[in-house]
Formats: structure tokens, sequence, C-alpha cells
């Protein structure tokens, strides 16, 4: 899994990475909050983050609660790391957006269940937006024709469920989303426009036009 570590002690971030990298992840380091948040506002942010809550530029809950104003569907998973331990800090930091809070000096047998925990969690949601994306898919084609279609073979009207004759693209349009824009082929032209044509410009006394 990817993952960023946002932390502006040099020391605590290649422990982190070292640690995480020899769990097979892929990381990438933040030395400060301003630079952790440039790497989460993207478009295809890290699927879960370290955040430190103490560092230049931005705080760990305050990078939270910008990642939680952005609309996506698959939200970036947060741990906060820190040394404040107190019920009122973690409250804080879970009020403002963290997934899950560990606190300093860490024990990485304790951050990499964490870590699992997150992966988890991350693969719940990937897999909840593909299937909202099939039952949008499905939505979409809910009022899609389908089966057999009683149609006449002289004037192609089609029979409704009513038992009511109508115009082929009538009965498409009230059962499907497409709309029709309508025009004149070729060979009806010169089948039906034509001689209606030369007809009215013979009773007129006038040459007819070629198209």
């Amino acid at each position: 899994m990817k993952i960023l570590i946002a932390e502006d002690e040099q020391v605590s971030r290649r422990v982190l990475q070292a640690s995480l990298v020899k769990e097979g992840h892929e990381v990438s380091l933040a030395r400060d909050g301003e630079e952790a948040w440039e790497m989460l506002k993207q478009d295809n942010p890290v699927p879960l983050a370290i955040l430190d809550w103490n560092m230049p530029g931005l705080t760990g809950p305050e990078i939270c609660r910008r990642v939680r104003e952005r609309k996506t569907d698959q939200p970036t998973y947060i741990i906060l790391l820190t040394t404040r331990d107190s019920r009122q800090d973690i409250v804080a930091g879970l009020q403002a957006g963290a997934n899950d809070y560990i606190t300093k000096p860490f024990d990485f047998d304790e951050l990499s269940a964490r870590v699992r925990v997150g992966e988890r969690v991350v693969q719940l949601q990937r897999t909840l937006a593909d299937r909202v994306k099939e039952l949008e898919d499905a939505l979409t084609n809910v009022k899609m024709l389908q089966g057999l279609l009683p149609i006449c073979l002289y004037c192609k009207r089609i029979r409704d469920d009513q038992n009511y004759w109508q115009q082929l693209d009538r009965y498409v349009a009230d059962h499907t989303e497409t709309r029709f824009s309508h025009g004149i082929c070729p060979e009806c032209y010169e089948k039906v426009v034509q001689p209606e044509l030369n007809r009215y410009l013979n009773s007129e006394g006038a040459a007819p036009e070629q198209p």
C-alpha cells in the first residue's frame, strides 16, 4: 500500500519509513504540514497517511479537517502520531477527522497492526465505491429495451403493453432515454419527397429542381 509519512523530526521520519518499507509498503515522505497537504490534495492521493500532530506550517488535525472537507469516494485513511495522550487530545484528533491515533514513542507492532486495520478499511472503501459505480451503471440501463417487441410488418408501428400501436420513435422515446431528431434519408427523398415535389411543381406549371 502507498503510505504518506508526514513528520518534521528526521530521525522519527526515517525510522517510520524503514519500518513500513520492511513491511512491503511504498512510502512517501513529507517534512512539514504544508508539504503533506500539497500531496494529499492531489486528484489521486495516497490511501493511507501517518501524520505527526505538531508540524511546521499545518498541524496534523488541521490537515485532517482539510482532507475531510474534500468530497471523494475514497477518502484517505489518517493515523495521527503524537506525544499527546490525554483523553481530550484523543477526542480532538478524532473529531478533526483522524481515523486512528497512536502515541510516541510508538511500538512498531502496534503501529503495524493499526496500519493493517487501515488497509482493510481502504479495501472496503474501494469495494463499496466499485459497487456504487456498478449500481449507477445498472440504474442508467434500467429503461433499456429488452425482449421481443411486436412490430407491424407494414407500417412498423410498435404495440405497447396497453395494446395500442405507436410510432417506433415514440415507443423508444417513452421506454428509454433516447431522443430523436428527424430527417429524410436519400432513398426516401427520391421515393417520397421528390415525386411529391414534382407533382406540386407540375401543378404550378414550374420545372422541378434537382436537390
